[in-house]
């Protein structure tokens, strides 16, 4: 019980945080999984993925109620990270087992990641204006965003993250605003989750070692991510973008820089 209900704590302070710049939470539930709850590899990436099915109807049910979720940005993002997160599920069971290598790819890709957004941010070029809005030439291209999702999708298989924590960052830093990036990465990461809970699923039956998720914390975890993803979605419209976009590339920064620590121990 005392277990279940530091699932609940953790699941829910985690998400009002990460749910106002799209971020679903479980990224930053996997060190806690790993070197808190003791959760053993690779099982901790379909808890991190029931952890979302599970979290992500409370902030996308308040972005729906607002609008934030009209536009292609999201059908896009769906069609590219589901086929993903399938290859990432296969490659993450049969070869990549291990934490080290986990944590060490983690921390290579979200640090720059998350520098490269904070510096933008803060040393904007000459195609942003400091407003909620950037030039319409600095976004990607519609098939840049569905190749960049599929790519994701494949990082999220891996990582049992849904791709969010990385799509965001990405589309952020590429010229779009907070307030449209948001509402969709998490969309895509709720159905990529499914689809990805689905396919460990199916792999555990013939994959080695402990594929099954920790059901208990994961619905725990996820029942408190619940609740804090809608507050952190009602939040979001009342946060200036620059806070949110330094909100978003410090979390990035911050993660990355635990796992290579934790590698390097």
């Amino acid at each position: 019980m005392e277990l279940w209900a530091a699932g609940v704590i953790v699941g829910a302070l985690i998400s009002v945080v990460t749910a106002p710049v799209g971020v679903s939470g479980a990224v930053f539930l996997l060190p806690v999984q790993l070197s808190v709850f003791g959760v053993p590899s690779p099982a901790v990436t379909p808890t991190n993925l029931l952890f979302n099915v599970v979290a992500g109807p409370g902030a996308l049910w308040r972005y729906r109620r607002d609008g934030a979720l009209r536009g292609p940005l999201a059908r896009r993002l769906v069609l590219g990270t589901v086929p993903g997160v399938v290859i990432g599920a296969v490659i993450r069971v049969f070869a990549l087992p291990g934490p080290a290598v986990f944590r060490l790819l983690i921390a290579v890709l979200l640090v720059p990641l998350g520098l490269w957004l904070c510096a933008k941010t803060l040393r904007p070029g000459p195609s942003r204006r400091g407003s909620r809005q950037d030039h319409p030439h600095a976004e990607p291209s519609g098939r840049a965003v569905s190749g960049l999702a599929l790519a994701v999708g494949v990082v999220g298989g891996v990582y049992g993250i849904g791709g969010g924590s990385l799509l965001g960052p990405i589309l952020v830093g590429r010229g779009m605003p907070v307030g449209r990036v948001a509402p969709a990465a998490l969309a895509s990461t709720f159905v990529t989750s499914l689809v990805g809970a689905a396919a460990f699923a199916v792999l555990g039956l013939v994959g080695p070692g402990d594929v099954a998720p920790d059901w208990g914390l994961g619905l725990a975890c996820g029942l408190g991510g619940l609740v804090g993803g809608y507050l952190g979605a009602r939040l979001q419209p009342r946060l200036p973008e620059t806070a949110l976009r330094l909100t978003l590339g410090t979390l990035a920064v911050a993660l990355g820089t635990l796992y290579a620590v934790q590698t390097l121990r």
